[in-house]
């Protein structure tokens, strides 16, 4: 590859981290809003289907990103955007708890008490999902490869839809039961949330495998790789 194809792949890669961290971070400070999203009218544990934080809406992206990188740069170029996500989110924590400290003025259009209303929960939220997040994004990335060794790089779908799957269901449950743990969320809600996260997710994951084919046919076209070729800079 030559130096024109490598800046290009690199600057590629630092998008998709973007995109990546981006959706973490705000995924974690929108989560306390719950809205009912209902292609059918099912109860599950006495909870609506499909009754679920705003914080899940960008959540899937991170997972599609982490198997395009996986696909496209390998497994250390996946792990590293995993680590980098971690410390955005330390990062936020800290932001937040800055920000709560610091008083607001009289005439300041938002005060104390929305403030903390809003973001007094978001460091123990962003501290759950962040412990969920590490643990379910290196399952992922693991399953990932361990179906890309064994297929040889071939049936994509397999790989991304079992490591998503797996992970997701993994995410679902420890983020969830983290927040009740906290009191932030009553242990009533456990199944009918996890349930509806992960099925939602699974769906989401089924609609984006297409996505992730075109995506990766268009980086093999543009750097010439091989099935199963790695971009290496």
């Amino acid at each position: 590859m030559d130096n024109k194809k490598k800046k290009l792949a690199r600057k590629i890669y630092l998008y998709l981290a973007g995109l990546f961290i981006t959706s973490l971070v705000v995924s974690n400070l929108i989560f306390q809003k719950f809205f009912y999203w209902y292609p059918v009218d099912i109860e599950i544990f006495d909870n609506k289907l499909f009754e679920l934080s705003v914080g899940i809406l960008p959540y899937p992206i991170t997972f599609l990103i982490t198997d395009l990188i996986s696909e496209i740069y390998g497994k250390k170029k996946a792990n590293d955007v995993v680590i980098t996500g971690i410390f955005a989110s330390f990062f936020s924590i800290t932001i937040l708890l800055i920000s709560e400290a610091v008083p607001a003025i009289e005439n300041s259009p938002i005060n104390d008490e929305e403030f903390k209303k809003v973001f007094s929960v978001s460091s123990i939220a962003v501290f759950a999902s962040m412990l969920a997040y590490l643990i379910a994004q290196l399952v992922d990335i693991r399953i990932y490869h361990f179906w890309k060794k064994l297929t040889k790089g071939k049936l994509l779908w397999l790989r991304n839809n079992f490591s998503t799957f797996s992970s997701q269901f993994i995410d679902s449950s420890l983020v969830i039961g983290l927040l009740c743990f906290f009191d932030i969320l009553s242990w009533d809600l456990f199944w009918g949330l996890v349930l509806s996260a992960f099925i939602f997710k699974v769906l989401v994951a089924l609609f984006d495998t297409p996505f992730l084919y075109f995506f990766v046919w268009l980086f093999r076209k543009k750097f010439n790789l091989k099935i199963n070729e790695e971009i290496k800079y």
